[in-house]
């Protein structure tokens, strides 16, 4: 009870973030420092910030007002995205499982979005010809600049990755990423070694894609394993942070579309057609585990009169 009033507290607080200005970028490969008490954002110094959208988890449902399962990638149905891998611990914790089925091996993928060229088209008339982009559907939570952070635990099995990020409903629909939108990948996690990357993608997946990244960013350990993960995205540039300390910044190409946010798993092969076999080697069950998902917009410092 005591941890569910202290979230509620840290909800209705404003909290000062650090100033952008005069800070060189991080070096990559750095190793950085472990994070603060349960249930407290990690909010540098410096700004005002009001919560604008949250899931703490709580209660023993996950919140379908404020979460879709994200089952198709590129107009394709994506075998290994489940809609039944995702549940609440009752304990103000979302997990995000591994299980296996007749050999193949299912995750969850949630998101408050979606991409517009994810889901298949259908026929355009009676005719040979295809609109290529699915029903449209109204998204349940979209945002343009702020403070991103999310509080989790990594996955310990091999054979699958975890991953909370932010994306543009129509990235690559333009050569212009400042209206197309960027892929803000906050955190990612490939390999069981303490090892993370933050990255930015735009010009869409084809051979007009672009990429600039972190590299590997080594976690130093915490008692508990769990770590936050944000990013500060505002109009002159992106700034990551780890445990609440800098990790990598950019200045661009910056979004300047509402964008939708991400956490979310995979499973290993799939996009080559089948399970990779490191993942026969998995001890289950397995899980993402996430504290709680916040959203904070920038507010106008009070000057004294």
């Amino acid at each position: 009870m005591m941890r569910l009033i202290k979230k509620s507290l840290l909800l209705s607080a404003v909290i000062g973030l650090a100033t952008l200005d005069g800070h060189s970028q991080n070096e990559q490969n750095q190793t950085v420092m472990p994070g603060t008490a349960q249930g407290e954002s990690q909010l540098p110094e410096g700004k005002n910030w009001k919560l604008v959208w949250s899931d703490e988890f709580d209660g023993e449902e996950l919140d379908r007002t404020k979460w879709d399962y994200r089952m198709h990638i590129m107009q394709t149905r994506h075998e290994t995205f489940a809609n039944d891998a995702a549940k609440l611990d009752g304990k103000g914790n979302l997990l995000l499982g591994l299980y296996e089925k007749d050999g193949n091996y299912y995750s969850s993928h949630l998101q408050t979005g979606s991409n517009y060229m994810d889901r298949p088209g259908n026929q355009y008339g009676k005719s040979a010809l295809t609109w290529p982009i699915a029903d449209l559907e109204p998204p349940k939570f979209t945002h343009k600049y702020g403070y991103y952070e999310i509080r989790c635990k990594l996955p310990t099995q091999e054979g699958w990755w975890a991953a909370f990020w932010l994306q543009s409903p129509v990235i690559g629909s333009t050569l212009d990423p400042l209206d197309s939108g960027v892929e803000i990948d906050i955190m990612e996690n490939f390999t069981r070694d303490g090892i993370v990357s933050q990255n930015i993608h735009w010009n869409g997946y084809g051979t007009n894609h672009e990429h600039e990244g972190s590299g590997k960013i080594k976690l130093r350990p915490t008692d508990n394993d769990f770590h936050t993960y944000a990013v500060h995205w505002s109009p002159t540039g992106y700034v990551f942070y780890i445990d609440g300390k800098e990790s990598w910044r950019i200045a661009g190409p910056v979004s300047h579309r509402e964008q939708f946010i991400l956490v979310s798993t995979e499973c290993n092969g799939y996009r080559d057609g089948g399970p990779s076999p490191i993942l026969k080697k998995a001890k289950l069950p397995d899980y993402f585990v996430v504290d709680y998902v916040r959203v904070y917009d920038e507010m106008p410092n009070k000057t004294s009169k």
